[in-house]
């Protein structure tokens, strides 16, 4: 039986990553985060340039030396529980690629076409290995796998999405600190819908989900909802 695929799409801070864990695990599936792939190849071109004494800018300037690198270094992700973990030179990052260091930089390797394609090969050669799998991102259901079974699209105002971001770092959310944040999350998703490399956008066949008034659980228990009906027809 071929692997089934539930593609999660969307902007910046819509949830796609706990929204896909969730999913996995009321149906059984597994979770792949690509952005765990992303920033681990942006944690070996941090560390490169650490050992390399040069900027980080010069690192990134050689692509193909940082996946050399990350091949050499064996950074994968292996199963744990119903996901993955990231590991590197036999060691779990989970925390380290998600410091302050590597989102600061992930957006820049994450927009490299090679780095791009070799998450890309990365991810159907899992899936290929026959799981069953929730993965998420911004082009998973575009160019990833196109071909998915379900595709749902998260989308919730900029101003819902700031909110939301700021309660997770356990901040109260004051109107200051909920404008900053919801003008840096639009200028995000403007420089992710209209950059060159791999721009977010919703596929044709996507179902949109607006998250705006709903809850984590709501909108958790809607996506289950589909793929169950879905896959109970097939």
């Amino acid at each position: 039986m071929a692997s089934r695929v539930i593609a999660i799409d969307g902007p910046a801070a819509s949830g796609k990553s706990s929204t896909a864990r969730a999913v996995a695990q009321a149906l059984g599936f597994a979770h792949l985060d690509s952005g765990a792939l992303y920033r681990g190849v942006t944690l070996v071109a941090l560390r490169e340039a650490a050992r390399g004494g040069v900027a980080e800018s010069d690192a990134l300037a050689e692509p193909d030396v940082i996946l050399r690198q990350a091949e050499d270094r064996g950074l994968k992700l292996l199963p744990d529980g119903a996901g993955f973990a990231t590991y590197l030179e036999g060691e779990p990052v989970d925390l380290a690629i998600r410091s302050r260091e590597v989102t600061s930089h992930v957006s820049a390797v994450s927009a490299i076409p090679v780095i791009r394609e070799w998450v890309n090969s990365f991810l159907r050669s899992m899936v290929r290995a026959g799981s069953d799998v929730v993965i998420d991102g911004r082009d998973i259901g575009t160019v990833v796998f196109p071909d998915a079974d379900l595709k749902i699209f998260l989308t919730a105002t900029a101003e819902a999405r700031a909110g939301r971001r700021i309660t997770q770092r356990g901040k109260a959310v004051d109107p200051e600190q909920l404008r900053s944040e919801t003008e840096a999350l639009a200028a995000r998703d403007h420089a992710d819908s209209t950059r060159k490399v791999a721009p977010l956008q919703k596929a044709q066949d996507a179902i949109e989900l607006d998250t705006t008034t709903l809850s984590f659980e709501q909108q958790v228990e809607g996506i289950v909802t589909l793929a169950r009906e879905l896959f109970s027809a097939q």
